[in-house]
């Protein structure tokens, strides 16, 4: 499996990694309203791509097709982080991660945030995030649960 920086190119396929991991994969801890309301369609065109671009994103590529992806902003939040329900629980996601917390580290950023979802939380606790609380986001007319999540990144670690 290849780990790699974002390339221009990767954004339609990651379109379609991020819509199958909300719609086969978060399936497991939401409902099909939910899962809808979160995914009505593979995100694309060039906000997605201007939203993957901006952020230091790591893409998860096996016998060329695009398996996962993540990103974190400079500022220490992570925005995305996307497997393909067939590649979950197979070290992906770990992969990935452990780039771009070295690479935040590297660039001196104390913090990382995010808001995870139900199905990724227990990966964020697994990697020393805490909970900071629980909250419910609107998605597209739909109530969605979720982890706001912090991990520090501080000398003392």
């Amino acid at each position: 499996m290849e780990v790699r920086s974002y390339q221009p190119e990767d954004a339609g396929p990651l379109g379609q990694v991020f819509h199958r991991s909300v719609r086969d994969g978060a399936d497991k801890r939401y409902d099909a309203a939910q899962v809808a309301a979160w995914s009505p369609k593979p995100p694309a065109g060039i906000a997605w791509a201007e939203r993957l671009a901006e952020a230091d994103t790591v893409v998860a590529v096996e016998d060329d097709v695009h398996v996962g992806f993540m990103s974190v902003y400079d500022y220490g939040y992570l925005d995305l982080a996307f497997v393909l329900p067939e590649k979950m629980g197979q070290g992906v996601a770990d992969m990935r991660y452990a780039v771009l917390e070295s690479r935040a580290r590297a660039r001196g950023t104390r913090r990382l945030t995010t808001h995870a979802s139900l199905l990724a939380e227990p990966f964020f606790a697994r990697h020393g995030w805490r909970l900071v609380r629980r909250q419910e986001v609107e998605r597209n007319g739909g109530m969605l649960k979720n982890a706001w999540m912090e991990k520090p990144l501080g000398q003392a670690e």
